[in-house]
């Protein structure tokens, strides 16, 4: 019987020491892990990758003025002018280098049309002097004076930032692009003068001022140089046929009028102004080689 009791005695003493060494080397673990992996243990955070990332903007666009020359007959006039309009017909002729940046020049002949101010004025001049302390000039002295333009040009970088799709009815698709141009400006001015008497010493000379600017010399023609700023539109018809629609702006010194503007009762060259001259144009393009490429 004591011998019953000493086996039962000793198997609970084994098996009370089992679970105290169990749960002492089960603290030791989770204590050993808790100090590896620090008390601000980062969380671990999954990067989910981006469906477009990498992808081009437009897939299967269409390349339509990269690498491409560009020909364009065209017609533009005058908007801003105060005495002689200038409806002009000409070519521009443009080389894409990429999407974006392009070269060209373009080039007008223009025929003079008098603006409705300057018909108003010359109707209401008398055709001879009645007095002499009148400053106002005769018909012939004012239209004499006036300058045209019957060239024009210009030599420009082009820029095109934007380009985009035009949908009607959900049936007609047409490509279009913005563009902004800058340069070189070429003007050659022309005038009637003069079938008056001119003023040999126009402001005075040895014999002293006349005060009368009308009978001086017309300085407001030759060739002009200045700047060229511009931009428009392309609106695609096909792959090769567009429509550009343009603004344009000739900057050069001049005096549409031809007579004093400073009041000092001569025509000279200070009566000269930097002026820019705003033209509305329309044209159509063809672009070559016809045959267009594609993004991926």
């Amino acid at each position: 019987m004591r011998c019953i009791q000493h086996i039962l005695a000793t198997a609970t003493a084994t098996a009370l020491a089992f679970t105290l060494l169990s749960a002492t080397g089960g603290d030791a673990t989770a204590q050993n892990k808790n100090a590896e992996a620090g008390p601000k243990a980062p969380k671990r955070i999954i990067r989910r990758p981006k469906p477009l990332e990498g992808q081009p903007p437009v897939r299967h666009r269409k390349l339509l003025v990269k690498r491409r020359f560009e020909a364009a007959l065209a017609f533009e006039s005058s908007v801003n002018a105060d005495f002689m309009h200038t409806p002009s017909f000409g070519i521009k002729l443009e080389y894409h280098l990429s999407d974006m940046l392009s070269i060209g020049a373009a080039g007008f002949y223009g025929v003079p049309i008098k603006t409705g101010l300057a018909k108003r004025i010359s109707d209401s001049l008398d055709t001879t002097v009645t007095n002499p302390a009148d400053p106002t000039p005769t018909r012939a002295e004012f239209n004499e004076h006036l300058n045209t333009i019957p060239i024009h040009a210009g030599l420009y970088a082009t820029w095109t930032p934007w380009y985009g799709k035009l949908a009607a009815f959900s049936k007609f698709f047409l490509h279009f692009d913005f563009y902004f141009s800058g340069g070189v400006a070429f003007a050659q001015l022309k005038n009637d003068c003069c079938t008056f008497n001119v003023d040999p010493n126009p402001g005075g000379g040895a014999s002293g001022p006349d005060n009368d600017p009308n009978n001086d010399r017309a300085i407001n023609d030759g060739n002009r140089f200045g700047l060229f700023l511009g931009g428009g539109i392309h609106v695609f018809m096909n792959d090769f046929i567009a429509l550009d629609l343009t603004v344009r702006d000739y900057l050069f010194s001049d005096n549409p009028s031809g007579l004093d503007f400073n009041g000092d009762f001569a025509v000279k060259d200070d009566d000269n102004r930097f002026l820019n001259h705003l033209f509305l144009g329309i044209g159509v393009s063809f672009l070559l080689p016809s045959k267009i490429k594609r993004t991926e």
